[in-house]
């Protein structure tokens, strides 16, 4: 009963809210439809996904293109800018890329040299000359905010509705913009390159690498493209040492790996700020080295040399000291690749670079007779011909010397005796001088700086023992030949015998012969003179050998070419002699265990009494083979003893790696393109499953734990366990065979796995 009172409240409340519901009528039918409305504007279609991009994964998705005739940048005519951009959308096409809001660009142009000093052709910067910089902005609101705060005019930046990706700048402010050079020639060569900021990937993030235009070389007069004269260094040449950034294609190669200003890619982006107008708005003794490019570039190469020998001050000292050129310093062709301007065009401020003592104005160390000079005009008066630089810098000297001295083993005789010490080896070598037998009476005594051939045995596996060494000195020649008997503990008795030189002389500034000792002729250009030989002695030939496998190519995953494109040759890399990875491994292989250099030191903050660095060592972390990977690996990321006289590339104290020039993750950059390092059994593709670490070679660990210790310096205990749980037995715990289980670090680590090297080292994680 209480709730039906309840109920009848409730409906009596509802009638009171709402009468016309409770009353007579329609019982709440709807009404009758009202009038239609207008119809609204229909909107604008929306852009199909896909068809543009904001976002890019990578700089080399992000491509801004130039043309000519959309660039004002010379005479009265007012500034203007269009360009195109585009990137990558999630189906790997090229899109137009919206919403680009700040650029700098930056304007060169060659002009003529009509004074008597510097290069005959100069690179000029339009805003440098006008006073402005090195660039200019673009930005949406026609203001940027400089380097140090300071709000700066900037060209207008607007991006074509109707057209996403394409971009035009205007200059709205009094004036022409300041990268247009008013009394410039509209013949000459202009150069226009442009960086682009603000530009992230799709979670938010900015783009790791710059993101520069390619270089726009053209006559603005005929719109015609152009190429400079004065370009003497190709991108190729760098990217020899520095790598290649990846997807950029061979026409339009770049740099990947220079640390200053975190890298402009390409040799033409580094002149447009490092050219005469800057150098002589920087110009500051205390620096130590002129910043124009030409003079710059030789001082930062030459640092390290410099530094050694006491002459390098200031802030090159501090940034350039450490740079050791990894070729014959003299050997200008290393990077003077691109024409004859480098050897035709002489002048002082190139020179000084490298030869940072002379002093023209006394004459000070300008040649034997101290020649004072105000100016460049005589310099070619002298530097010709017979002392041009590249006859004065022996340019190609040392592929002189290689070719003019040719010895190989005619013969080889053997005798093993029961009695320790007293097996006896004869090896037969002829011996060329420029093409002519070497003269009866001859001897290389004081014309080496080796004489060793180390003898060795291979195995059915290509895998090299050392055994001993025969030497030439005092050997005196007779038939054009030089027969060496010695007696030793060879123990090569019914093996393939394998003779591996390390042999070098001395020329002189030709290339020819010369004693060591004459500092007045010879200088130490060190040439190769025999390659290695295999010799089956049941053969009167030798042929039937075993070879090492590093004499056969599919069997080496590292490239000779590749070092020596750095190095020019791998024989001054190191021992001055040693050419090819087979000569190398006379000592380096994984059968002589031991290090002459087991310790790693890093380069601390402290510095001793006379102002030098001082390096420490890293605890725990030792290592005890000589194998020439492990060496390799060791000395190009640093973990070497750099108090030993190896402080090229080295530790510094928070342990990162200084002084190596290629990308650290690159593996191409030694190993050759497109070969697997891993085996099929999961090994490495070499073939070798195990390392000796003692000298008596009892003592054995895996190698593919050993290959990536020696560049990631794995030394915690974390680390090791790691190694062990994947079947490693590793450094300071050794089996006592040769016979050690594949490691199955290839599980995981393998070419096209999760984790594979391909992915995590030359997939770029830099």
């Amino acid at each position: 009963m209480k709730k039906n009172k309840t109920t009848l409240l409730a409906v009596a409340l509802m009638c009171a809210i709402g009468v016309s519901a409770c009353s007579d009528g329609d019982d709440g039918q709807d009404g009758a439809p009202g009038t239609p409305g207008t119809p609204g504007t229909p909107g604008t279609p929306g852009t199909p996904a896909g068809s543009v991009v904001k976002t890019v994964n990578s700089a080399a998705d992000f491509m801004l293109t130039l043309q000519p005739a959309d660039i004002v940048v010379v005479g009265t005519e007012a500034f203007s800018l269009k360009f195109d951009v585009t990137g990558k959308n999630a189906k790997g096409e090229e899109v137009p890329f919206t919403g680009l809001d700040k650029i700098a660009l930056y304007v060169t142009n060659e002009v003529v040299n009509t004074t008597d000093v510097g290069a005959p052709m100069l690179w000029s910067n339009n805003a440098l000359v006008n006073e402005f910089g090195s660039s200019m902005y673009c930005t949406l609101t026609g203001k940027a905010t400089a380097r140090g705060g300071a709000e700066v005019d900037a060209c207008t930046l607007v991006e074509d509705p109707a057209n996403p990706g394409s971009y035009t700048g205007t200059w709205t402010h009094d004036g022409n913009a300041p990268v247009v050079s008013a009394a410039g020639d509209p013949n000459s060569l202009f150069r226009v390159m442009i960086r682009s900021y603000d530009v992230t990937d799709a979670s938010g993030e900015d783009i790791s690498d710059k993101l520069l235009s390619a270089p726009l070389d053209f006559i603005p007069a005929t719109g015609e493209l152009a190429v400079s004269t004065k370009d003497a260094v190709s991108n190729a040449a760098c990217i020899q040492c520095h790598s290649e950034l990846k997807g950029y294609g061979d026409s339009d190669m770049r740099i990947a790996n220079i640390g200053a200003h975190h890298n402009y890619q390409k040799v033409e982006n580094c002149v447009a700020c490092h050219n005469p107008a800057y150098a002589a708005d920087q110009n500051d003794p205390e620096k130590g080295y002129n910043p124009n490019f030409n003079a710059m570039i030789h001082t930062i190469h030459a640092g390290g040399h410099l530094a050694d020998w006491g002459v390098l001050k200031g802030d090159a000292l501090d940034e350039f000291g450490e740079i050791h050129f990894p070729a014959e310093l003299n050997e200008c062709t290393a990077c003077h690749d691109n024409g004859e301007q480098w050897n035709a065009n002489v002048y002082r401020e190139a020179c000084v670079g490298c030869h940072v003592t002379v002093n023209f104005e006394t004459g000070e160390g300008h040649s034997e007779y101290q020649l004072p000079q105000a100016d460049d005009s005589a310099c070619m008066t002298c530097h010709v011909g017979g002392l041009s630089p590249a006859v004065a810098h022996k340019v190609g000297v040392r592929a002189i010397a290689t070719d003019s001295i040719e010895i190989a083993v005619s013969s080889v005789a053997y005798t093993e005796s029961a009695t320790a010490d007293l097996d006896e080896i004869v090896v037969t070598f002829d011996v060329t001088v420029d093409g002519t037998p070497v003269a009866d009476g001859f001897e290389f005594t004081n014309y080496t700086k080796y004489d060793e051939m180390k003898t060795g045995w291979v195995d059915a596996d290509g895998t090299y023992y050392t055994s001993g060494s025969v030497f030439l000195n005092g050997v005196v020649a007779a038939g054009g030949k030089l027969v060496v008997t010695q007696q030793g503990e060879f123990n090569l008795d019914g093996k393939s015998i394998a003779i591996t030189p390390r042999f070098s002389v001395c020329t002189d500034a030709k290339g020819k012969l010369a004693p060591c000792a004459d500092a007045s002729t010879a200088i130490e250009y060190l040439a190769i003179t025999m390659e290695p030989t295999y010799w089956n002695l049941a053969n009167a030939d030798g042929s039937g050998a075993i070879p090492s496998r590093f004499a056969v190519p599919e069997r080496v995953t590292a490239d000779e070419a590749k070092c020596n494109a750095c190095h020019t040759s791998l024989g001054i890399a190191k021992h001055y002699g040693n050419e090819r990875f087979d000569q190398c491994v006379g000592c380096h292989n994984s059968t002589w265990g031991g290090s002459y250099h087991p310790i790693v030191e890093y380069k601390s903050d402290e510095v001793d009494a006379d102002g030098k660095p001082i390096f420490k060592t890293v605890e725990g972390l030792k290592y005890s083979t000589r194998d020439l990977f492990a060496v390799a690996h060791r000395f190009h990321s640093g973990l070497w003893d750099d108090n030993r006289g190896f402080p090229a590339i080295h530790l510094n104290s928070d342990l990162e790696t200084i002084g190596y020039p290629a990308v650290a993750t690159e593996c191409t950059a030694c190993h050759k393109d497109g070969v697997s390092l891993f085996a099929a059994d999961g090994g490495l593709a070499s073939g070798k499953r195990a390392i000796a670490v003692n000298a008596g070679a009892t003592e054995f660990i895996s190698p593919t734990a050993e290959a990536c210790r020696t560049c990631h310096a794995h030394s915690s205990e974390a680390a090791k366990a790691h190694f062990k749980s994947n079947g490693a037995t590793v450094d300071g715990s050794p089996d006592n065979t040769a016979n050690l289980p594949v490691e199955s670090c290839a599980t995981c680590h393998a070419e096209g796995k999760t984790y594979g090297i391909d992915k995590v080292h030359m997939g770029g994680a830099h």
